[in-house]
């Protein structure tokens, strides 16, 4: 079982990058931010952790093809990969769609998946030849050229997915793998392994040699409820993004989630704290103890097939900066990743 980190670029750089120093000592498989507008930007992150650490990978989880041109995504994937001494990777999405909403783009009309699915074979063909000539649906190159080459043989190249099955079945057909964010019921996971399954038969692959992983907001400490206080003030926010086929895969009606989502939407964060209930925040994290955490991953995640564990850490700084909430006694997210380290993983050893 791999375990890696997903860091929110919200905390001085500094401290950013100590964390992930951190985190690479202690054996995590990767680290990996959103390339959203939003944050401090994450190759330039990564390019400066690369020289601080040995063997943690990173990359984008997820970059958008709406934002960001595929033919620079697979530019800044390889220099990052030469930077890092092989250890650079993408995983591709259309897009978050609040953030699109922003950009004034209405992401219903712009067919995410055929678009995501062009990009991946974009990005494939320009990490492994260094050229591309393509006429496609949405993307067009005449004689593109690029010097930035990848070190490692076969940078891997994924896919995002939430909605599916479309999305699942694509991600395993013709990309790495797949990253599904948000979802923490075995029915939710059935469901993504059941569609990546035909997916990567369709192409004569074993579903198992993909990367599949389970990107989940997580908090722990010894201090249980604590750690469930400080998810459940970032569920909501989260949430936003799911469509409604995964928050009923997720045992949440999207009537439930509906004013936690306008409140949030509207600026107040508060509110959409207060309307977030326990309950709620049961089912859409993993939070508590180590212990409680391991346990819940094993019964309704990694029970299912998958091989990757992708944890979005939550600690006080993270709740302050983007929910404007202060809460005691909730671990850093250094310590949280020391606690995952010495009573997480070996549950799954």
């Amino acid at each position: 079982m791999k375990f890696s980190y997903v860091i929110v670029p919200t905390y001085p750089l500094s401290e950013s990058l100590a964390t992930i120093k951190l985190a690479d000592d202690l054996g995590f498989h990767a680290v990996y931010a959103a390339d959203e507008t939003w944050w401090k930007d994450l190759w330039l992150l990564f390019a400066a952790a690369s020289a601080q650490t040995s063997q943690i990978r990173m990359g984008p989880s997820v970059s958008g093809v709406m934002l960001r041109e595929p033919t620079l995504i697979a530019q800044a994937a390889a220099t990052l990969d030469e930077l890092s001494g092989g250890r650079a990777e993408v995983v591709l999405s259309s897009g978050n769609f609040g953030l699109l909403t922003q950009y004034g783009i209405d992401w219903s009309t712009t067919k995410p998946l055929s678009r995501v699915k062009e990009g991946v074979e974009v990005i494939r063909t320009f990490l492994d030849d260094g050229a591309i000539t393509h006429d496609g649906e949405f993307f067009q190159y005449h004689g593109l050229f690029t010097f930035a080459r990848p070190v490692q043989e076969r940078l891997p190249v994924k896919m995002g997915a939430m909605k599916g099955p479309k999305s699942f079945e694509v991600s395993a057909e013709f990309s790495d793998g797949c990253h599904h964010a948000l979802s923490y019921t075995k029915e939710a996971y059935d469901y993504m392994m059941e569609h990546c399954t035909i997916g990567a038969e369709r192409a004569g692959k074993n579903v198992q040699d993909l990367d599949l992983a389970a990107w989940v907001v997580f908090a722990c400490g010894e201090d249980s409820a604590k750690a469930k206080d400080a998810a459940r003030s970032m569920v909501g926010l989260y949430a936003s993004s799911m469509p409604h086929e995964q928050l009923r895969r997720n045992g949440v009606e999207p009537e439930e989630m509906a004013p936690i989502i306008e409140a949030i939407g509207a600026g107040d964060m508060a509110r959409g704290i207060e309307l977030t209930t326990p309950e709620i925040a049961e089912r859409l994290s993993i939070a508590g103890t180590p212990e409680e955490c391991a346990e819940k991953l094993q019964r309704e995640i990694t029970s299912t097939g998958i091989n990757h564990l992708i944890l979005a850490v939550v600690d006080k700084a993270m709740v302050k900066s983007l929910m404007g909430r202060e809460i005691d006694g909730v671990a850093d997210v250094d310590t949280q990743l020391q606690l995952v380290h010495d009573r997480v993983m070996p549950a799954f050893a």
